[in-house]
């Protein structure tokens, strides 16, 4: 590792972050050239910010560390030029960039040098999305302007105590005051925002970030990414079936040796997605929930089984976050319908519609497994066949169809007596309810028992591996 010149909390996150000796700086004798304001007469190493090229468990990955000790780590003409030049190196290898931010905002003293620099920051983010994996972790001050950043990165992290990000500062929103509610809190960044994946201390988040790098293909050209599997591909899921509440476990029951990892965790809880391994191989899950268990085997939250505004959207950030970057999908479908509120009502058919434009959209290989409701609109939009589904499995004992049989059949023999109504969903349930109903029709391929989940999907994922689909010809759509 180059000498670095500037101060011990970024120098220590870069060493932290890379393989042991691996990090070598470029740009460290670069400093500040403005000399409005006496500027020249303010040290300003490296202009405030690390930047170079390290290796994470073998793979090459490119890093900037803002230096909150140079003018509280504001961003200046030549800091921003050093990360731009950081993602153009990036692009060209084809390699994730790694931004760790601590920063009080634009230099003054630098105007509009320094935002024409950040605006090319802007610019180089942009080109690269979708094309080489953007990760951001905040440990300071991250306001502004400068909170684009993170928001135009693919996945974002939390110091729980320290950190701060915000467009406007608490304070400075009327009617609000930090002490009634703190919005620029990591809390309320990964809980309300929905922008920060996930919260902790420093070190956690840095094995975080190392451990997520590992899990994503280095650019969108690669295939997805490989480790040699040493779970048993035929491994029954036994408690699995019990798992169908909180499906952040049943995920870590199907996957290899139990790897998962969990993305927006505090947000829209409701809904899960993230990363597990199927022999060896990456896959994105989104997963309906309508329990949150802690590891006392507690309910933490409880939800009713809808499909959330909050939910949609999360999900399909992270659909389109796969089929970018040739990420094979599964979904663990069990939704009863729409949230029916009137806040969600403001953003539902929206969220909804991103959704289903983001499965329908997605070319890589998709597989559903039904494991509970499967009823409605809802359902449609979870990753069904009709959405174009590569496979889709139903656990024996799931339902789906419009909705439960029970009120179908009063909506359908409202007039007709008790027993009549009884008589006349039990047949519902039988002809347009269940899983063998959908099954004679081809919109569920194979009725599987729980326990056979895995082998299942790792067979379906393992056929699946060649697939090629066209899309018409266009420059973009605009859902």
């Amino acid at each position: 590792m180059g000498n670095m010149a500037t101060g011990n909390a970024a120098c220590s996150r870069v060493v932290a972050l890379c393989d042991a000796g691996s990090f070598v700086e470029i740009g460290g004798a670069v400093t500040a050239r403005a000399t409005d304001f006496n500027l020249q007469e303010k040290a300003t190493p490296a202009d405030g910010v690390i930047t170079g090229y390290g290796v994470i468990d073998g793979n090459l990955v490119y890093v900037y560390s803002q230096d909150a000790s140079v003018l509280n780590g504001a961003i200046g003409e030549m800091h921003a030029k050093k990360i731009a030049n950081i993602y153009d190196m990036a692009m060209k290898m084809g390699a994730p960039v790694i931004g760790l931010v601590d920063c009080a905002g634009l230099r003054l003293q630098e105007a509009t040098d320094a935002l024409e620099a950040f605006g090319t920051l802007y610019m180089k983010q942009s080109l690269a999305s979708g094309v080489i994996p953007q990760i951001t972790a905040v440990f300071g001050t991250c306001g502004g302007g400068l909170s684009v950043v993170p928001a135009l990165s693919d996945f974002t992290f939390m110091e729980e105590t320290k950190a701060r990000l915000f467009v406007n500062s608490p304070n400075a929103i009327p009617g609000n005051d930090i002490s009634r509610c703190d919005t620029s809190s990591a809390k309320f960044q990964s809980e309300k925002a929905g922008l920060v994946d996930d919260i902790g201390a420093e070190d956690e988040i840095l094995e975080n970030i190392r451990a997520l790098v590992c899990m994503l293909p280095c650019n969108n050209e690669e295939s997805t990414a490989y480790e040699e599997c040493t779970d048993d591909l035929n491994r029954i899921c036994a408690d699995i079936e019990n798992a169908a509440e909180d499906t952040a476990i049943a995920l870590c029951q199907i996957s290899d040796n139990g790897v998962f990892f969990e993305t927006k965790k505090n947000y829209a809880k409701d809904m899960v997605t993230g990363f597990i391994r199927l022999n060896g191989m990456t896959i994105g899950a989104v997963a309906n929930r309508s329990k949150v268990y802690n590891e006392d085997a507690e309910v933490e939250a409880e939800f009713d089984g809808s499909l959330s505004a909050a939910g949609a959207k999360k999900a399909a950030k992270f659909v389109e976050f796969c089929d970018a970057f040739n990420i094979p999908v599964l979904t663990l479908t069990n939704v009863s319908g729409f949230t029916a509120s009137k806040c969600s009502e403001k953003s539902l058919a929206k969220a909804a519609a991103k959704l289903t434009y983001a499965f329908a959209n997605a070319t890589v290989p998709k597989v559903n497994v039904i494991i509970g409701k499967a009823f409605g609109s809802a359902y449609v939009t979870m990753n069904s066949k009709a959405l174009g589904a590569d496979m889709v499995y139903a656990w024996s004992k799931s339902e789906i169809g419009m909705m439960e049989a029970d009120l179908a059949a009063k909506i359908m023999y409202g007039d007709k007596d008790a027993g009549t109504i009884k008589e006349k969903a039990a047949e519902y349930r039988n002809l347009q309810s269940s899983p063998l109903s959908a099954a004679r029709r081809g919109y569920v391929d194979t009725i599987i028992e729980p326990a056979d989940t895995r082998k299942y999907v790792i067979g379906a994922f393992e056929m699946l591996f060649t697939k090629k689909e066209e899309r018409p010809v266009k420059k973009h759509g605009t859902v």
